[in-house]
């Protein structure tokens, strides 16, 4: 196994504890978890799960790039909701960022999410080098 390498970008938020914004190894980015932080601010979006959702898959787009990856690139993913009813609107905000990319994804609805936010999203992606 190669040496496992943080990843970070300065375009996503910082992590907020002990882990890193992803790890790369071997040809393979794993990503963690992101919610709906703004980078520049770091004050959380408070709109609804659609807005949410947008500013989440920016920051792990972010997160991608800084790893040499991108969303097209992307395996799997995990989204994290604090309502499940969300899930309708989250999907169209979702398959935008993706475009015709259909990654593997479970969707689940947890009982509470960091900073009470409606959405995160994790993912594990294929570097692009």
């Amino acid at each position: 196994m190669g040496a496992l390498t943080p990843v970070h970008s300065d375009r996503a938020p910082a992590a907020i504890g002990p882990y890193s914004q992803a790890i790369a190894v071997d040809g393979w980015v794993f990503c963690s978890g992101q919610i709906p932080v703004d980078a520049e601010t770091g004050e959380l979006c408070t709109g609804d799960v659609g807005e949410q959702t947008d500013l989440v898959l920016r920051n792990l787009r972010a997160v991608l790039e800084a790893a040499g990856s991108s969303l097209q690139l992307v395996v799997k993913t995990t989204v994290f909701l604090a309502d499940i009813d969300d899930f309708a609107a989250m999907n169209e905000v979702y398959a935008r960022h993706f475009g015709d990319h259909r990654p593997a994804r479970a969707a689940v609805q947890a009982g509470a999410l960091p900073k009470r936010c409606s959405v995160e999203i994790e993912c594990i992606a294929r570097s692009g080098s």
